[in-house]
C-alpha cells in the first residue's frame, strides 16, 4: 500500500515562497506519476502540476506555470512543489496524489495524501 505524506505548508506573506514535499512510503513504484492539487474553500479542487517519475516529464496548469516548479529527489521517493511569488489567492490545502499514468483528475488517483495548509497574507 502506497502512503503519501505532505509537509512544508505554512503561512507566508504575498511574494514569498514555500516548498512542499510529498514523501511516499517504502513501496512506491518509481514508474508512477505524482500530481499536486489544491483545494480552495468554496472552489473545486484544482490540479496544479504532475511529474512522471521515470522520465522526469512535468506539466503545469496555466494558473501556476512559471511560478511553481515540481521536482523529485534522486531516490524518487519525494516529490517537491516549489512555489514562488505566492499570492493570497494561492491560499488553500495542497495535496499530492499518485497513479500509474499521469492525470489531471483527482478522483482517478489511486493514492492521495492528507494535505498541508498554505496561507498567503497580503
Amino acid at each position: 500500500q502506497v502512503q503519501l505524506m505532505e509537509s512544508g505548508g505554512g503561512s507566508v506573506q504575498a511574494g514569498g515562497s514555500l516548498t512542499l514535499s510529498c514523501a511516499s512510503s517504502e513501496y512506491s513504484p518509481s514508474s508512477w506519476c505524482v500530481s499536486w492539487f489544491r483545494q480552495i474553500p468554496g472552489k473545486q479542487r484544482e490540479w496544479l502540476a504532475y511529474l512522471a517519475r521515470n522520465s522526469g516529464t512535468t506539466f503545469y496548469a496555466a494558473s501556476v506555470k512559471g511560478r511553481f516548479t515540481i521536482s523529485q529527489d534522486n531516490t524518487k521517493k519525494t516529490v517537491y512543489l516549489r512555489m514562488n511569488n505566492l499570492k493570497p489567492e494561492d491560499t488553500g490545502t495542497y495535496s499530492c496524489a499518485a497513479r500509474q499514468l499521469c492525470s489531471t483528475v483527482y478522483g482517478t488517483h489511486d493514492f492521495k495524501g492528507q494535505g498541508t495548509q498554505v496561507t498567503v497574507s497580503s
